[in-house]
């Protein structure tokens, strides 16, 4: 697509026409009225990328959030939705950014200590500037903590703000977050995928960077604490929040364990991590998780996901939580209503960011402003808690019919101090692609700040911005329609590489902590998806026996019902038992087509839907410890099943092959020499023995056939071998010692025990006085029953009881190493570190 000489270029054409049609207060014609050059850079360079075609850039930048992996959960969903990134990002001046981020500062410092006199002194509420009922009446203010002194000295450490641009160019706060601000890591991930496609463009746009921020952040969680090499945590409530995919990207990022409740235990006051060397101190805490949730014998009783004993840490000061649970008393609606008088009565000076207009019931005097113009405000709950006159939460006055005006009216008497009246805020709007082409969309922004290792705030140069539809502040909430973009800075000058590599750093080998639980989600991993790969092959050797109208059986009837019975036995396949009865009775081969479809995709224990979905959970996890290409394999829908034929059957299975295959290269390949490493292949080498057994006890009988060592052989990935070692054909003693005995061959039973053996010798023990743990003992006991078996005499009892050993194996790994309920310790020698 050419550029016809004379022509404005594409990206000054795209420019002029998006400021014809754009509205008042829209960001790109009112920088551009005051002089400002960085959206005509921004679309030159556009241009230059897409070479004319707008939606290349969006298709681009929609890949790259895919292959990063960003995605959040909304309610009610069983399945993550990928981040939808807008390709344009928002750009804001460094001059207007200073002044955004003093009032960021600002705010955060005032809430710090409007949170300090709650919980200290309560002078705010006996002078009269806070009305009791404004705290009491919030479900996050929490009496427990009143006198309790922050850990690390403050109770905020990380504060988030939803701000709107009205047409007049005004900024004003819209919302606080302070429980647990969620955002950061979607910012970076906007920041990195639209690096990726933007390449160089950014450094051109003197766009300041990111990374700073997190770099600050760290430090001030490490500074909070009392040792001097603290080991962090970032607490989640588990993979099926909102925003897991978040919290385990910032995880990875910044060099935290990501934990659970049932991951930490309290002992003598101090917080730990269960982990397979015994008890490791954790000395901080970034909670992603409600106050009510995090200490059942604090707080809610009924909670799962908390940790028993949490505020006993806190109180003795041996734990840091960011942020201090509590802090949410602040987030209440109604609490923008005092904060201007706060900051003048606190600080000294007004908000340098005005709030919303807010009108609480709770005062007679408000109350009747509030109702005198509710046709021109938003009603909401004055604490966010579903109230009897909103049955759909926030709503406009002016789109009240009769009915709920009146139940409004009679539900504001009987409970006033229940509702705000909140000015209707008209959002600015900027550029995004729709279609191909530029269209405008009304945003909200959302900034974060944190404190460093000084303990001072930190502001994030950018943030990541929300565009809805919607003219007012409804965009604010990810969901239907809405979608995200990333926030750049304009710095004046050009921005120099910012290196965050300190002077010197202690070189260590240690790869750091594995917590229990993170250990047996990766065996079981590893498990699951040899335990997939050994029922495809069974698929594939079973369409391979069907029965062909035009070439005939390729194995004989025998063989072929081996094949069935092995489907139903291991729980791939479900059958009708009556069915199977009345079969069996008249020596009938089941329908193998039937049974590979339902080995596929039925709703047996091990069918691959099954094991794929397994898979899925117990990766998700761990998401943090995977790669990005790992979990987007593991995270790819299965290909879908389009014919039943035995061709089109076995084209799937050759997909889903080559699936597990990458999977296993990457582990084989790319996975740190770790214990985490060593668990997950564990998992491998169990699964891959158990499987052994049980193919050659069904396959290598004394009245074993060609077919049947043929399809052991295919089954076992070893026809190759036993070809090339073997010229004279199929004997059955031989391909016993192949797929059993011989140690060279990395399918064999063999050796998967000696494979077995090293990694529980490499793995710690906790015993003190040098006798061998449980699951050593049972590997060894193994290792001798392997080594003193002979192919000749090999029985189907003796591998039958190796197939036992096995089991036992997995068991005793799992009560030495994982977690195993409530539990602190987990065998005498605890360590505690």
């Amino acid at each position: 697509m050419a550029q016809f000489p004379g022509l404005p270029s594409w990206g000054q054409g795209w420019l002029d026409s998006y400021v014809a049609q754009a509205g008042r207060g829209d960001v790109v014609r009112d920088d551009m009225g005051r002089g400002a050059r960085w959206w005509h850079h921004l679309f030159d360079g556009v241009a230059g990328l897409t070479e004319g075609r707008l939606q290349r850039l969006q298709d681009r930048i929609g890949r790259q959030v895919d292959e990063i992996g960003t995605a959040f959960r909304l309610p009610g969903d069983a399945r993550e939705r990928p981040w939808p990134l807008s390709a344009l990002p928002l750009l804001i001046g460094e001059d207007e950014w200073r002044g955004l981020a003093a009032g960021i500062v600002q705010r955060a410092e005032l809430l710090e200590q409007v949170l300090a006199d709650i919980y200290g002194p309560a002078r705010l509420v006996a002078e009269g500037r806070l009305p009791a009922p404004l705290v009491t009446g919030s479900r996050h203010f929490w009496r427990s903590m009143i006198g309790m002194a922050p850990s690390g000295g403050h109770r905020l450490h990380i504060y988030a703000v939803d701000l709107g641009r009205g047409p007049d160019g005004e900024w004003r706060v819209l919302t606080d977050h302070v429980r647990a601000p969620t955002g950061a890591g979607y910012a970076l991930e906007n920041r990195l995928a639209a690096s990726r496609v933007m390449g160089t463009l950014q450094t051109r746009l003197n766009l300041q960077r990111l990374a700073p921020f997190f770099s600050s952040f760290r430090e001030g969680l490490g500074a909070a604490s009392k040792r001097s090499d603290p080991r962090i945590g970032l607490l989640t409530p588990g993979r099926y929040n909102q925003s897991y995919a978040e919290q385990a990207h910032l995880a990875r990022y910044l060099g935290l364990l990501l934990v659970e409740g049932d991951d930490l235990a309290v002992r003598d006051n101090r917080l730990y991590v269960r982990t397979i060397e015994g008890l490791k101190r954790v000395d901080v805490l970034w909670r992603r998780m409600d106050t009510r949730f995090i200490d059942p014998l604090t707080f809610d009783s009924s909670s799962r996901i908390g940790v028993p004993g949490l505020m006993d840490a806190i109180a003795a000061g041996e734990a840091v939580v960011a942020n201090a649970p509590g802090v949410g008393v602040v987030e209440s609606p109604a609490f923008a209503a005092f904060l201007p008088a706060l900051s003048r009565h606190l600080l000294g000076e007004p908000l340098k960011l005005p709030n919303i207009a807010t009108w609480w019931c709770g005062q007679e005097g408000p109350c009747a402003d509030m109702r005198g113009q509710l046709d021109e405000l938003v009603v909401e709950p004055a604490f966010a808690e579903p109230v009897a006159g909103l049955p759909g939460g926030p709503t406009l006055g002016a789109s009240l019919d009769p009915a709920a005006r009146a139940a409004l009216e009679a539900a504001m008497t009987l409970r006033p101090q229940d509702y705000v009246g909140r000015e209707v805020v008209r959002l600015s709007t900027m550029p995004a692609v729709a279609g191909g082409r530029l269209v405008s969309r009304s945003f909200t922004l959302r900034a974060f700040a944190a404190r460093d290792a000084d303990g001072r705030w930190t502001v994030m140069p950018g943030g990541f911005t929300r565009l809805g539809d919607s003219a007012d502040e409804r965009a604010a909430v990810m969901g239907e329609g809405v979608s995200s973009a990333d926030v750049g800075v304009v710095a004046l000058n050009t921005v120099e590489p910012v290196s965050l590599m300190p002077s010197q750093v202690a070189i260590r080998r240690n790869p750091g902590t594995l917590p229990s639980r993170a250990a047996d989600n990766l065996f079981w991993l590893g498990r699951y998806l040899e335990r997939g790969e050994a029922t495809l092959r069974l698929v594939r050797a079973t369409l391979g026996g069907t029965i062909d109208a035009d070439t005939g059986a390729s194995l004989v009837p025998v063989t072929l019902d081996r094949l069935a019975m092995m489907l139903i036995a291991t729980g791939a396949a479900l059958i009708d038992e009556d069915e199977d009865e009345e079969e069996a009775g008249h020596g009938a081969i089941h329908d193998l087509a039937e049974l590979a479809a339902a080995a596929l995709d039925g709703q047996g224990s091990s069918s691959i839907r099954a094991l794929f979905a397994t898979i899925h959970g117990i990766a998700a996890g761990i998401r943090d410890r995977l790669s990005a290409d790992v979990w987007r394999l593991i995270d790819l829908p299965l290909p879908p099943a389009t014919a039943s034929d035995a061709t089109t059957m076995l084209a799937r299975v050759g997909d889903l092959q080559e699936r597990f295959a990458a999977l296993a290269g990457l582990a084989a390949e790319n996975m740190g020499r770790t214990a985490g490493w060593r668990f997950h292949d564990l998992g491998r080498r169990v699964e891959r023995g158990l499987v052994a057994c049980r193919l050659t006890r069904s396959f290598a009988g004394e009245a074993a056939t060609a077919d049947d060592l043929t399809t052991l052989l295919d089954l076992m990935d070893s026809q190759i071998s036993y070809r090339a070692r073997y010229m004279t054909g199929l004997a059955l003693v031989p391909v016993r010692d192949l797929v059993v005995l011989d140690p060279y061959n990395p399918r064999s039973l063999a050796f998967q025990v000696a494979r077995i053996r090293e990694h529980l010798d490499a793995l710690p023990s906790l015993r003190d006085d040098g006798l061998a743990e449980e699951q050593a003992a049972i590997a060894a006991e193994l290792a001798l029953m392997v080594a003193t078996m002979q192919a000749e005499s090999l029985s189907a009892a003796t591998l039958l009881g190796c197939e036992n050993r096995l089991m036992a194996l997995s068991e005793a790994i799992a009560t030495r190493f994982f977690l195993q309920g409530a539990e602190t310790v987990r065998a005498p020698g605890m360590t505690l570190a």
